[in-house]
């Protein structure tokens, strides 16, 4: 009698643990769509942001490098209070600052090999320059919240774990304007949604 009542309780306790597993994965949703811009190769590198999300931020801890003379990525997009590493895989050295009203910052110059961190503490948009390369140029978007994607070559974007709602939905581009629109999740389940950029 009590093994059985045993058992009943071990497999009650198994179900309602699944139960609440199941529960807990769809609490959130998705959103996927595409960036249409009037200018094809700005498709590329915009980044999609969700505007007055409820709820505490997760800053993130990313990494932006310097190859070939180049900042890869081009575009990073990262919430508010996250910290990106500066690094220099490059063969010569580097000196990475910013003039920026959303954080102004000068790394001084630096050695292949070497990485410096930039805690970016207020939401906006830093371009990223090198004094001793002037044709160098990026960017690091600072969105208020962490429901963000910067677009595929071909404009395509997915922002992951949503909270249901109902929110306004745009997109900074480097160069394009964005239209804004209002995009509806719901939990367990995906949301499109089409953004254009214009001049």
């Amino acid at each position: 009698m009590l093994n059985s009542k045993s058992k009943f309780l071990k497999s009650a306790l198994l179900m309602t643990s699944f139960g609440f597993i199941a529960s807990n994965a769809f609490c959130a949703g998705t959103i996927t769509g595409n960036v249409d811009a009037s200018i094809a190769k700005y498709k590329a590198d915009a980044v999609v942001y969700l505007k007055d999300v409820k709820g505490p931020v997760t800053p993130k801890h990313v990494s932006v490098d310097q190859k070939s003379l180049v900042f890869v990525p081009h575009v990073t997009a990262v919430p508010v209070g996250s910290t990106v590493d500066f690094k220099n895989n490059d063969k010569v050295n580097h000196n990475i600052f910013s003039a920026s009203p959303t954080k102004k910052f000068n790394l001084g110059t630096y050695n292949p090999g070497m990485s410096k961190p930039v805690t970016f503490d207020k939401p906006g948009v830093v371009n990223l320059l090198c004094n001793v390369h002037s044709e160098m140029s990026g960017f690091v978007v600072i969105t208020e919240n962490q429901y963000a994607a910067v677009t595929e070559h071909d404009g395509k974007f997915t922002i992951d774990n949503v909270p249901a709602g109902t929110y306004k939905i745009t997109a900074w581009s480097e160069k394009l304007k964005a239209q804004e629109t209002t995009v509806t999740v719901t939990d367990g389940k995906t949301a499109t949604v089409a953004i254009k950029l214009a001049k």
